[in-house]
């Protein structure tokens, strides 16, 4: 009996020595496990966590968290890097994002974490004036769509007022209403307000402006001449005198930017009936003949010049009073009277016979100027001297 009492109880020692050994390898095989598994320090979307992982490489570990990393996440260290204790991995999950700037639409994949971000990762640089529908600071989400409005430096011409300006707009008319222009009946635009707006481009908007105007005006007379056998050829007569006549007239005025550019009658009504002025004119030939008279006067040399009576500054009418336009054929020289005396007939050699009935300022000495009824005759006889002879 103390024998098979004794075979029990080592039985049982032996039992609970085994299950001690088994717990004890257990627990220390627990404690070596999770001993050799690395730390590592996980950035996921911004959110921090700590692992500890027998994973091998990066892409191991990913699938071991369960993380659905696409070719367009950001991951640092890359898939097939080896992991390493108190190692430090970020993954950034990629956003779809839409940018439309002015007629340009694309959609890309992005991890930048703000528009602002974003913008530096496309390297889009925008100055003060450009517009974007979203703030700088704006977090980034999936499918956003980003707007952006490219300023283009303009002039801007309203009413003739000039002013340099920056714009986002994309035709005229959306350039106006962003100015806050308001253009009024007849006003102009050009280019046309459809037209896409250039870069360094002109707008000018012309004010046009339609009024009407009535004003008093007087109307001319006209001057009515008839023959007069009894009066010298070149002497006038009044008759009657003129009198202007007076009508009212109404004008449609255009003006461009404050300046007339167009008047146009649109009605007109009588006060006062002019009357003509009539005059007579002298038909009666004046008859001035030169002789030859006795060929023994003095002779001398005289330098000669030319002139008719359409000449500059020219009267028509002589010294002595003859109206050489109303007598063409006359001969007539201007002299100077202290060498040869007005109404003294003489013969010009070349000329002919005439007499001394004209003057002139540069005539002086023996100087002579010959007439003649036109300036290409006057042209021929040019520059000369000639032999002249005083008649009696």
């Amino acid at each position: 009996m103390k024998n098979l009492f004794s075979n029990s109880l080592s039985k049982k020692r032996l039992a609970i020595a085994f299950a001690s050994f088994v717990v004890l390898a257990t627990t220390s095989g627990f404690f070596y496990y999770e001993g050799s598994k690395n730390t590592v320090a996980l950035t996921l979307n911004g959110e921090q966590k700590v692992v500890k992982t027998h994973a091998n490489t990066i892409k191991e570990l990913i699938a071991e968290l369960d993380i659905p990393v696409n070719s367009k996440d950001y991951l640092y260290p890359a898939a097939d890097a080896k992991v390493k204790n108190n190692q430090k991995v970020v993954w950034t999950q990629a956003k779809q994002v839409q940018i439309v700037k002015g007629n340009e639409k694309k959609t890309i994949w992005t991890t930048a974490g703000t528009v602002e971000g974003l913008l530096k990762e496309q390297g889009i640089v925008l100055n003060e004036h450009d517009e974007i529908s979203q703030s700088p600071k704006t977090e980034i989400k999936n499918k956003m769509k980003i707007g952006i409005d490219i300023a283009v430096h303009l002039t801007f011409v309203d009413g003739g007022k000039e002013q340099k300006v920056w714009s986002t707009s994309t035709t005229v008319a959306d350039f106006l209403t962003q100015q806050g222009i308001r253009l009024n009946e007849f006003d102009r635009v050009e280019p046309s307000l459809t037209e896409t707006i250039q870069k360094d481009e002109a707008i000018n908007v012309i004010r046009v402006e339609k009024v009407t105007d009535v004003v008093e005006e007087p109307v001319q007379y006209a001057v009515i001449t008839k023959k007069d056998e009894s009066l010298e050829a070149g002497q006038e007569k009044t008759i009657t005198s003129g009198k202007p006549g007076l009508v009212t007239r109404r004008y449609e005025v255009i003006y461009e930017n404050g300046k007339e550019v167009s008047r146009t009658i649109i009605s007109e009504k009588q006060i006062r009936e002019k009357h003509d002025k009539v005059v007579a004119v002298g038909t009666k030939e004046l008859n001035v003949q030169v002789s030859r008279g006795e060929e023994t006067g003095t002779e001398f040399y005289v330098n000669t010049t030319a002139y008719t009576a359409f000449c500059n500054g020219c009267s028509g009418i002589t010294a002595t009073g003859v109206n050489l336009r109303a007598n063409p054929n006359i001969k007539i020289i201007a002299v100077d009277p202290r060498v040869i005396p007005l109404g003294t007939k003489v013969f010009v050699e070349g000329y002919g016979y005439a007499i001394a009935g004209d003057t002139g300022s540069s005539i002086k000495g023996n100087k002579i100027d010959v007439y003649f009824p036109t300036k290409a005759e006057a042209f021929r006889w040019g520059v000369r001297k000639a032999k002249i002879k005083i008649l009696k």
